[in-house]
């Protein structure tokens, strides 16, 4: 069987990585990919979104599965265009797409259905703003109701902040949208949860928790994520019970009485407080870059999970795992998420040791005429280590872009932290009583 990949990020390399493992995989072919996913497949050079070209080959190179890497083209209605030309796609439709690509629907949807997240307000004018704003505690949340590439949410402390994001959005600086959402704010700790659905039923796949700051610490702008770690600490037994209580199983049962079965990957992402989750939004795909470790530790075929979503026999599966946990931390432009310089030259890449528990996966690179690899992104590589204990996988992940040189290099080294911290503390204490 042909494949596929829609995407070209880390996301779609993580991706391209794993189903390369599949024994029922010909060939795979990447849209547009990028310089790493063009050393385990073909990168064919189209535009995610011209749907016409894709097709055309598709229909050249006899790919008989898509699987979509980012929303947006999910968004706009890929599954449901090429269902109708009879070609398989992995992921939700342009309907079911609207838990990611309209927070206001999101928000609505969660209230009639009764699934807990914070409390809201909807502006579409510039009258409603000071009004609404009143009516919230600081610091506040405001959101763009449509996609906005990890940036459209700000954390306000004040009115004055708050009025500044909200007169930006309605005055459309992101063009998918004009209307804002403001929010409480939650407390707690954020995390990662996702599932595979076949519209019916649903398998949990995976927990993790991104760092999307940009700044140590967690300070500084909003990005798409700079690291995430897996599987997630804070995630007992008791409240994975409740996220798939109060959030996942009515979801899903709520996406079908409403005419949207929901078929493909249900990222939810969660705040965790006094061991209760509420959901900060959904993403309709898997996340960047929490897939690259899910990858790393996901021991089954993923061909098989994803044709059992299309052929509606999910709960057939049983979902395994790598034991042990593991970190990616992504090496951005510097000056991401602001301005940055692309088409900086990468080197020293030949030099990294590739193992079942160490990949280096590309996001925003792109090969010269003459074989040579450069930036062409913010995020750029994401240095991914599965090993015994979350300190030694990063200590490895950071040694890795440590010894790769290009101008315009920049990472986070406190990728887990908390988790670490949490470790550490537990160790320590573990001593003690010795």
């Amino acid at each position: 069987m042909n494949i596929g990949i829609i995407g070209s990020g880390g996301r779609e390399h993580s991706l391209c990585y794993k189903l390369k493992q599949s024994s029922k995989i010909d060939k795979i072919y990447c849209f547009p990919g990028n310089a790493g996913t063009s050393e385990i497949s073909e990168n064919i050079n189209i535009n995610i979104n011209d749907f016409k070209k894709i097709y055309k080959e598709v229909k050249n190179k006899d790919i008989k599965l898509l699987v979509v890497g980012p929303e947006i083209p999910l968004v706009n209605g890929i599954v449901d265009y090429f269902e109708k030309k009879n070609i398989n796609v992995f992921g939700p439709s342009k309907k079911a797409s609207r838990l990611e690509g309209s927070k206001l629907f999101m928000k609505k949807f969660c209230k009639n259905f009764k699934i807990p997240t914070a409390k809201y307000e909807e502006i579409t004018k510039t009258n409603q703003a000071e009004k609404i704003i009143n009516k919230f505690k600081f610091p506040v949340v405001v959101k763009s109701d449509g996609l906005a590439a990890g940036k459209g949410v700000t954390i306000c402390k004040n009115k004055k902040e708050a009025l500044r994001d909200i007169l930006e959005i309605l005055n459309g600086k992101f063009k998918t949208s004009k209307k804002v959402i403001v929010e409480e704010f939650l407390q707690g700790e954020e995390v990662s949860y996702f599932v595979i659905s076949d519209g019916k039923h649903y398998l949990p796949i995976g927990t993790a928790q991104d760092h999307k700051r940009i700044g140590e610490n967690d300070t500084g702008l909003n990005t798409g994520g700079m690291g995430a770690y897996s599987p997630s600490k804070i995630i007992s037994k008791n409240i994975e019970n409740k996220i798939l209580k109060k959030i996942i199983k009515p979801t899903i049962k709520s996406m079908n009485s409403i005419g949207c079965p929901y078929k493909g990957i249900l990222y939810a992402g969660l705040m965790i407080d006094k061991s209760e989750p509420k959901l900060i939004e959904y993403n309709i795909r898997f996340g960047d870059p929490e897939c690259q470790i899910l990858m790393m530790r996901l021991e089954n075929d993923l061909l098989d999970l994803i044709l059992s979503t299309l052929n509606k026999n999910l709960y057939n599966q049983k979902i395994s795992w790598i034991k042990k946990p593991g970190i990616t931390i992504v090496a951005a432009s510097k000056g991401y998420p602001g301005k940055f310089k692309n088409y900086k030259e990468i080197k020293n890449l030949n030099k990294i040791k590739y193992t079942d528990f160490q990949q280096l996966f590309h996001a925003g690179t792109i090969k010269s005429k003459n074989g040579k690899v450069l930036s062409n992104g913010g995020r750029v590589l994401n240095s991914t280590v599965v090993d015994s204990n979350l300190l030694g996988a990063r200590k490895k992940a950071l040694k890795i872009l440590d010894n790769i040189k290009w101008e315009n290099k920049y990472y986070r080294r406190d990728i887990g932290f908390r988790a670490i911290k949490k470790w550490e503390l537990f160790q320590e204490d573990l001593k003690a009583k010795n």
